[in-house]
């Protein structure tokens, strides 16, 4: 008796883990369904802009635009 009361708990426990995973995936998918909307938004709104060079400077990435590498000094 007392290993089917251990069964019952552990599978039970795991179909909570199971739910909470499920709900954590989703709201992370809701949240970059909500960055994209956001994101797109404001490329709609810079792109309908007059002058013509601000859709252009936007970046496409989240890089930044300096190199990943320090630079070298030269021997004098």
């Amino acid at each position: 008796m007392y290993e089917y009361e251990l069964q019952q708990a552990r599978s039970a426990e795991l179909i909570r883990r199971a739910e909470h995973e499920r709900l954590a995936r989703e709201a992370v998918r809701t949240r970059r369904a909500a960055r994209r909307e956001a994101a797109e938004s404001a490329a709609g709104r810079t792109a309908g802009r007059s002058d013509g060079d601000a859709a252009e400077s936007d970046p496409h990435s989240r890089r930044s635009p300096r190199s990943r590498f320090a630079r070298f000094a030269r021997p004098a």
